[in-house]
Parts: structure tokens; sequence; C-alpha cells
């Protein structure tokens, strides 16, 4: 399940000259994921997170972000599964208590929607992966102060992170899938 989380960093950022830093707003985002359980997928997500994203909407092939994650924060809506999960059998939060996603580059970028590629780092473990991203854009509220909105999804495989706890069911299968489903919603203001 672990391995939707980290993905959060879908928002991008800028290294131009007339980038814009935003400082996401966690009130206003979120970091899920859905994996099999038995014969169903159960929802999760990460109720802690920070960080920073740059962006030019001119120069789409420079957005990055920088984003942490608390890996203890967990939420399944089930405690004792929760417990579970911040066990050594998952994300072994005494032992790795931080996750994070550093964007390395974005491409195919199309309109609005590109190719989120970064380094995610969970169970102690630093892989690739590539999210496929939908710029928001940038809005004024009612107060006048800009927001920035992005979204990604993705498919990542637990085991590539270590993630590889499972029981065999009478039936030959497996009680959890491999596969999780990340889905990130990014909300941020001005810095």
């Amino acid at each position: 399940m672990k391995t939707a989380l980290i993905v959060v960093g879908i928002a991008v950022s800028a290294a131009s000259a007339s980038a814009k830093t935003y400082d996401i707003d966690p009130a206003h985002s979120s970091v899920s994921f859905r994996v099999r359980h038995l014969v169903t997928k159960v929802r999760g997500r990460f109720d802690k997170f920070s960080g920073a994203i740059e962006y030019d909407k001119r120069a789409p092939e420079t957005w990055k972000a920088v984003v942490d994650i608390d890996p203890a924060s967990i939420n399944t809506n089930v405690a004792k599964r929760d417990d579970h999960l911040r066990s050594a059998d998952f994300f072994d939060v005494g032992k790795c208590s931080k996750m994070s996603f550093v964007t390395t580059k974005v491409d195919a970028v199309k309109g609005d929607s590109a190719k989120l590629h970064g380094e995610l780092t969970m169970h102690c473990v630093s892989k690739p992966v590539t999210l496929d991203m939908q710029i928001g854009g940038e809005e004024k509220d009612p107060a006048g102060r800009v927001h920035f909105g992005a979204s990604a999804t993705g498919k990542l495989n637990r085991k590539d992170w270590g993630v590889s706890w499972n029981k065999i069911l009478a039936s030959g299968g497996v009680m959890l899938g491999e596969e999780v489903e990340l889905a990130i919603d990014v909300e941020a203001l001005p810095r």
C-alpha cells in the first residue's frame, strides 16, 4: 500500500528566471492510493506532507517539486490496519521515518498534460517514478492571492521499494496486490 503516497510530489517547478515558488497547502491537497485487498481495492492517504513547487507556464521542461511525506501519517480509516502499515512489514516508520519525492524532469508536454519524472524515496529505498500530470493552472482567490494547482496519477509496484509483505490464500492467490495506484492533487500558495 505504501508506495502510493510518496508521489505527492506531482506538483512541478521551474528553474527559469520568471518561475514562481509555491508552498503546498495541505488543507487543499491530498496524497492518496489504492491497492487490491482480496477481492476489491482499499483506499488510503497520507495526512502529513509539505513541499515547494516552482512553476513557469512558459518553461514546462524546467518544472520541479520537492515534497516530504510523513509515512507515520498513513490513514486508511482503520487504526489496526494503519498500525500494521507503520510496522516493519510495510513502511517501517521506526527505521524509515521519511518519504520524499524530487522531480528529475518533465516531458511529453501537451497543453496542460505532461509526464512527471522523479525520484521517490520510500521504505529507505530511492527509485525513479513516472506519473501522468495534469496542470490545473494558476487562479486568484477572492483576496487576490494566486494559487497553483496540479494533479498526478500513476502506478507503482510496492516490491520495487522492498515492501513485499503478503499472505497466501487458500485459493493460491495472495491477500494484497503488488500494484499501487496513486492519485495526488496539489494546491499551492505563493511563498
